[in-house]
């Protein structure tokens, strides 16, 4: 890994929160969400079908999104994801306690840095 990639797993621990960020921004579903996400990260993250739809599931139960299906289009039925209001409350946490984490490695980076020079 070079020193400009950002590793899988940094992400993957966040990835209910970063698709929490994207449902505030209205309804949507599997393709758009993953597609969001791609965009988002201007394509140095894909998001992988397997573990947006744990996420889903995940965040289905713990009350934070609903699904529902939408009208008949093109190819098909699709099943759509919402926001709740809990899950808006747990985004705002969560990306509260992001910050908080940040601000500390941010902290112990740096005194490390500076503790080696």
């Amino acid at each position: 890994m070079s020193g400009n990639e950002v590793s899988a797993d940094l992400i993957r621990g966040n990835i209910d929160t970063i698709i929490l960020r994207v449902l505030k921004n209205g309804d949507n579903y599997g393709y758009e969400i993953m597609k969001a996400i791609s965009e988002g990260s201007s394509g140095e993250y894909i998001l992988k079908e397997p573990t947006l739809y744990s996420s889903l599931k995940r965040l289905e139960k713990a009350g934070f999104i609903k699904a529902y299906w939408g009208d008949q289009s093109q190819g098909g039925r699709r099943k759509y994801y919402a926001l709740t209001d809990e899950g808006s409350t747990a985004f705002m946490e969560n990306l509260l306690a992001w910050n908080r984490a940040k601000e500390l490695i941010d902290r112990l980076v740096q005194e490390r840095s500076e503790k080696n020079e």
